[in-house]
């Protein structure tokens, strides 16, 4: 008897598992309308119509370097650190003459600060011998600097020079692909998938919309659908609200 109910329960367990994987599959193939995508970046824009970003910070070089102290790391830490940091260089002229030892002490609460305090001093060496102590306006420039890579250029180009592009950080890779919006085996998928739906004219202010969406609503282990802007939109067959 037991062993009978026991077969009953695994092949229940199959059965369960086979629907989901249907259902993940079907929400897989559903890609968002072009009116879906108006609707959700309309209600964000209505919302929240000059969203910010969380990090602070007093002008382009300052922002570039509170990016770069915040991978791995959340934002409410890295502004912890910064005023002290600032206070003495808000510039890269000055934070050379700083030094990597000072920033290091300045930066020790943050995550891997021996290695970001290496990286915001030769960045700020470079920019003084390589872009007349100016930080850069395209990708490429911001690339070749230490510790700067496709996402933290993105954010400095966004919200520095109010160019529209979309940085595709953990928040947003877990929106794009959770909704059905923009999904992508990686980060470089998902922000070209976004590049490719989101209407111009919401695009300078997509890359925030989206990782607010992903930090407050959207959360990792129990997104709150019942507040989600645009939960009638979404894909996700595992929402606690009605589809």
């Amino acid at each position: 008897m037991a062993k009978k109910s026991a077969r009953k329960s695994l092949a229940k367990a199959r059965k369960g598992k086979t629907r989901k994987a249907a259902a993940a599959k079907s929400w897989a193939e559903r890609p968002w309308t072009n009116a879906q995508v108006e609707e959700a970046f309309r209600r964000f824009a209505k919302a929240n119509p000059e969203p910010k970003g969380e990090l602070q910070h007093i002008n382009p070089f300052t922002l570039l370097v509170a990016v770069v102290l915040s991978a791995q790391a959340t934002d409410a830490g890295v502004n912890k650190a910064t005023p002290a940091l600032f206070a003495l260089a808000d510039t890269p002229q000055k934070m050379v003459a700083l030094g990597e030892e000072r920033v290091r002490e300045l930066i020790k609460t943050i995550g891997l600060y021996r290695t970001k305090a290496k990286n915001v001093v030769e960045l700020s060496r470079r920019l003084v011998a390589e872009h007349g102590g100016e930080v850069p306006k395209t990708r490429e420039a911001l690339e070749a600097l230490p510790g700067v890579g496709r996402k933290t250029a993105n954010v400095v180009l966004n919200i520095a020079f109010a160019q529209p592009t979309i940085a595709v950080d953990t928040h947003i890779f877990r929106v794009g692909n959770r909704t059905g919006l923009a999904p992508g085996k990686n980060p470089l998928e998902v922000e070209a998938k976004l590049e490719q739906v989101v209407p111009d004219r919401y695009k300078r202010h997509a890359h925030h919309w989206l990782i607010l969406h992903g930090r407050y609503t959207c959360l990792a282990r129990k997104p709150r659908c019942e507040v989600c802007l645009i939960a009638d939109l979404c894909q996700w067959p595992e929402k606690t609200v009605a589809k």
